[in-house]
């Protein structure tokens, strides 16, 4: 499965910078949409969003555009913005492209990230513990990203960095929002499994690389599936 549960901020964008607070705010409706603090089909309103995030109205709008750009929420006129509904075709597709990307990246991260590549890699996952026994979704969530993210930067490929950040959004939430969030131990099974990977990529071993970030993507659930 993926591992799902704090770190320092995913890399994003050039042009949303993280002190920005576009960016900020940006980064909160993401993962509160990932873990199902905002449900899918829910109605968002962007002065109640502005009050509950502490951001001005531009910043909200800002942030609910590059959302309806990543498919996480629905803007119509007249209508408003929605989280977008869960679409079982589109997960299939979205997980299929990322499997594709990020076994390719982990290949090229073993072959040629630079020493500050790999660290930032094991660094993502410092925090794992902690936040497994705290039960923060929300950190888990985000040091997933975190390290999805880096280890596709260590690929050298810039192009495929930045689609492994718009896939891992587009399914990250299917593993927490169908199902029962996964159990202290899948997690810390999980949070293994990552570490293998680094150490894998740190070892320079290409095809080993490949094939274990296969096994840490995993498949979608099957409780997914099903529905």
């Amino acid at each position: 499965m993926a591992f799902l549960s704090r770190s320092q901020p995913p890399q994003r964008l050039d042009e949303w910078a993280p002190s920005l607070l576009k960016s900020r705010l940006y980064g909160r409706l993401l993962v509160d949409i990932i873990i199902g603090a905002l449900r899918p089909g829910e109605q968002l309103d962007e002065n109640e969003l502005a009050r509950r995030y502490e951001g001005g109205l531009a910043g909200i709008r800002d942030a609910l555009a590059r959302l309806a750009l990543e498919g996480l929420v629905v803007r119509k006129a007249r209508v408003g913005t929605t989280v977008a509904p869960l679409d079982l075709a589109e997960a299939r597709d979205a997980f299929e492209a990322r499997r594709l990307v990020e076994i390719h990246c982990a290949g090229l991260a073993a072959a040629q990230g630079s020493t500050a590549d790999i660290a930032a890699i094991g660094a993502t996952l410092a925090a794992g513990e902690a936040a497994i026994e705290a039960d923060d979704a929300r950190a888990l969530a985000e040091m997933d990203e975190a390290f999805h993210v880096a280890v596709a930067t260590a690929s050298g490929n810039r192009t495929l960095a930045k689609l492994v950040v718009t896939l891992h959004h587009q399914t990250a939430r299917y593993w927490l929002i169908p199902v029962k969030p996964p159990s202290r131990a899948e997690s810390l099974a999980a949070l293994s499994e990552h570490r293998a990977l680094a150490d894998i990529i740190a070892s320079r071993n290409v095809a080993a690389a490949r094939t274990m970030m296969e096994k840490v993507l995993g498949e979608l659930p099957a409780d997914v599936s099903r529905s």
